[in-house]
C-alpha cells in the first residue's frame, strides 16, 4: 500500500497526520477536513480503517494531557447511546448509500448550529438535560463515526450545549472519543476488514506528524479564551457540514 501512493498522496496523508494532531489539542471542528483527505487517497471505507489508529494516537495524548479537567457525568449521559449507534453503523454500513447519508447528515449539522449560534445569542445558563438529546446527540454521534469517523460536530454540539469550559470541554471529549475510538477497533478488524497490517503501516509512518500537529495546537489553544473557542468550534462545524454535503 505504501508503495502505491503518489507525491501528492503522501501530501495528503501526512496533512492529515498533521491536522489531526492539532485537532486532538483541543481545537476542535477541524477534524472533517482529515475525512475529507483521508478519503481523496483512500476511498471512503478504507480510509475509516486507516484513521482509526491514527485517532487513538491523538487520543491517548490529548487524555493525558487534559485528563484532570474531564466531567464524567456529561460523558457518561452520552457513552452508551454512542457505542448503540457504533453497534447500529456498523451493521448498516455495509449496504448504506454514502451519498445520501452525507448529504442528510449535513442538513442535521447545519441545523443544529444554527440551533447552537441562538442559544449563544440568548446566553442563556439553562441547557437541555432531558436524556432524549443525550440519546439524539448520542445515537448519531456513533452512528456517524463508524460509518465515517464523523461523530466530532455531533458531540462538539452536545457538549457545547452543556456549556463547558473550555478545558473541561477538551478533556471530557478526549476521554469519550478514546474509550469510543477503542470500542470501534474489533468491528473494523473483524466485521469490515478495515483495519490490517498494511494498514497499520501507514499508520506507523504519520504517527510523527501527528505529534507534530499536537505541539502546535496547544501553543496555539494557550492563546485562545473560551468565548473565541466556542465561536470556532461552530464555525468549523459549520464549514464541516458543507465539506460532508459535497464530498462523494
Amino acid at each position: 500500500m505504501l508503495n502505491e501512493l503518489s507525491v501528492v498522496d503522501w501530501v495528503a496523508i501526512i496533512g492529515s497526520g498533521f491536522v489531526l494532531g492539532v485537532s486532538k489539542s483541543g481545537l476542535k471542528g477541524i477534524s472533517i477536513i482529515i475525512v475529507a483527505l483521508m478519503v481523496f487517497v483512500f476511498g471512503a471505507r478504507a480510509s475509516t480503517g486507516i484513521l482509526l489508529p491514527m485517532l487513538i494516537v491523538g487520543d491517548i495524548f490529548a487524555v493525558i494531557y487534559y485528563n484532570k479537567h474531564a466531567e464524567w457525568k456529561y460523558l457518561i449521559r452520552l457513552l452508551p447511546f454512542m457505542m448503540l449507534g457504533v453497534i447500529i453503523g456498523t451493521w448498516v454500513g455495509e449496504s448504506m448509500s454514502e451519498t445520501v447519508f452525507r448529504k442528510s447528515m449535513a442538513g442535521v449539522i447545519f441545523i443544529s448550529v444554527i440551533v447552537m449560534f441562538w442559544w449563544d445569542q440568548r446566553k442563556s445558563k439553562n441547557v437541555p438535560q432531558h436524556l432524549a438529546f443525550a440519546g439524539v446527540m448520542g445515537l448519531t454521534a456513533g452512528f456517524t463515526t463508524m460509518v465515517g469517523n464523523l461523530a466530532g460536530s455531533f458531540a462538539n454540539i452536545f457538549f457545547l450545549a452543556m456549556r463547558l469550559p473550555k478545558n473541561a470541554f477538551i478533556g471530557t471529549t478526549a476521554w469519550l472519543f478514546l474509550i469510543i475510538n477503542l470500542f470501534k477497533v474489533p468491528f473494523h478488524v473483524f466485521s469490515w476488514g478495515t483495519i490490517t497490517i498494511e494498514t497499520l503501516k501507514v499508520d506507523a509512518v504519520l504517527v510523527p506528524a501527528i505529534f507534530l500537529g499536537l505541539y502546535v495546537g496547544i501553543k496555539i489553544l494557550k492563546k485562545v479564551n473560551d468565548a473565541v473557542f466556542r465561536k470556532f468550534i461552530l464555525v468549523m462545524t459549520g464549514v464541516g457540514a458543507i465539506l460532508i454535503f459535497f464530498s462523494s
